[in-house]
């Protein structure tokens, strides 16, 4: 009987190991969602379908219009209260720097990367200078 409990304890995965996991389906599924939000703004632009022989191929070809550029007060309101008040946010011209105040942890940390890789940001590790970053 201790036998098999022992083998059982062995066989569970660490909570690190299932958080690095979820952090990378997340990746693949928040990449999923922007190469379909891509998709259909194209699709949008595009307008209905015609009757004219063009291809599928040039009509996803039309220029959508350039999104308005984000301001600080934008990317603030993408986050909960509570994940806000652990973030200053700077406009450092070009892009919207976000950095922690304190310690986040790593399932904070997960939910904060995951919703500035949703705003096409990224995080930039630098010592004790890391922060995420946001394109403007």
């Amino acid at each position: 009987m201790q036998g098999e409990k022992a083998k059982m304890a062995e066989a569970k995965p660490d909570t690190e190991d299932i958080l690095k996991r979820l952090s990378a389906v997340l990746d693949v599924l928040n990449r999923i969602s922007e190469d379909l939000q891509d998709i259909s703004k194209s699709l949008q632009a595009a307008g209905p379908p015609s009757t004219s022989t063009a291809t599928p191929a040039a009509a996803l070809e039309v220029s959508t219009p350039k999104p308005a550029e984000k301001r600080v007060e934008d990317i603030r309101m993408m986050f909960t209260k509570e994940l806000e008040e652990m973030l200053t946010f700077e406009d450092q011209g070009d892009f919207i720097k976000v950095t922690p105040r304190q310690y986040l942890g790593s399932e904070n940390f997960a939910k904060i990367a995951s919703t500035v890789r949703e705003a096409s940001g990224e995080y930039v590790s630098a010592g004790r200078d890391s922060h995420f970053r946001i394109p403007k």
